[in-house]
């Protein structure tokens, strides 16, 4: 059975791109290229590893504009066999694409919630008037697009040349270092790493409930990265909290706190220790 490597579809995604750099890096590597399978969503791409019907999956975990890619944490929680083996920081650059000639026609814009929300000052700026419709790709948001001159969207400069479709403006993000972090999640164990990330519920939610896991890492020197809280779906106010920590899970000093975290959580989820790479790195 040939490799392959799940991501959100369809093609042109900035998750392929992602996934691209993997199944080249993995063919250097390996001396065989991975097949790339696309998925119509993110917790679909997890789901397809996960049930053993691709190999390694690539989902955007975090965006430096607009924070965590929650369908991937709350993905990530339901399910207990996947685990990290790296994570790729790729730079993101928005494009805007339509057949108008001219911005003052354009009456609809589609695209990924997270897309709108990176070119936010952008569009308010040049079309503030516009419907804005969210897709669950950049890519799928072409299809919007056809031959009406009243519709944009936004995606990568990559997939208005895969579909041969005019662009308008470029870069549209409202900051220049715009960059999303694509966690690779696979069955086997992960590798270790500089990253450990992990997601854990309290038994209550009482005064210091948080308080107290986070004090373990404080009294090791363990620097949390990222600290993210979501609801558990089973009653308001009641939260479970992902957390990146800086360093490797098969060291001494982290194992010590994540055994005395047990201590404190109700369920505690270890999603693996991992390297973070450059995209350039693996070009």
């Amino acid at each position: 059975m040939s490799f392959s490597i799940a991501h959100l579809g369809p093609t042109g995604t900035y998750t392929e791109t992602a996934a691209l750099l993997l199944a080249n890096w993995l063919n250097k590597k390996q001396e065989t290229l991975p097949l790339l399978c696309p998925y119509p969503s993110i917790a679909q791409t997890l789901q397809a590893v996960a049930q053993g019907k691709a190999n390694l999956a690539v989902v955007p975990v975090e965006n430096s504009i607009e924070g965590s890619v929650t369908m991937t944490l709350d993905t990530l929680w339901q399910l207990d066999n996947l685990r990290i083996q790296q994570a790729i920081d790729l730079p993101i650059v928005h494009a805007f694409l339509s057949h108008s000639k001219t911005l003052s026609t354009i009456q609809t814009v589609y695209s990924h919630p997270q897309a709108l929300a990176q070119c936010q000052g952008w569009l308010e700026k040049h079309l503030p008037q516009v419907q804005l419709i969210p897709t669950r790709s950049t890519t799928e948001a072409l299809q919007s697009l056809g031959d009406d001159e009243t519709v944009g969207a936004i995606s990568s400069q990559r997939a208005a040349e895969l579909y041969n479709l005019p662009v308008i403006a470029c870069p549209i993000n409202d900051y220049p270092d715009n960059c999303t972090r694509f966690w690779i999640l696979g069955l086997n164990e992960s590798p270790g790493g500089s990253h450990t990330s992990l997601a854990f519920s309290v038994r209550a939610n009482i005064p210091g409930a948080l308080v107290q896991p986070l004090q373990i890492f404080a009294d090791r020197d363990i620097n949390l990265s990222r600290i993210e809280s979501r609801p558990t779906k089973r009653s308001l106010g009641d939260y479970l909290f992902f957390m990146d920590l800086e360093g490797d899970a098969n060291h001494e000093t982290l194992q010590t706190a994540l055994q005395l975290l047990k201590a404190h959580t109700e369920t505690l989820k270890i999603f693996g220790s991992y390297a973070v790479f450059p995209a350039k790195s693996m070009a």
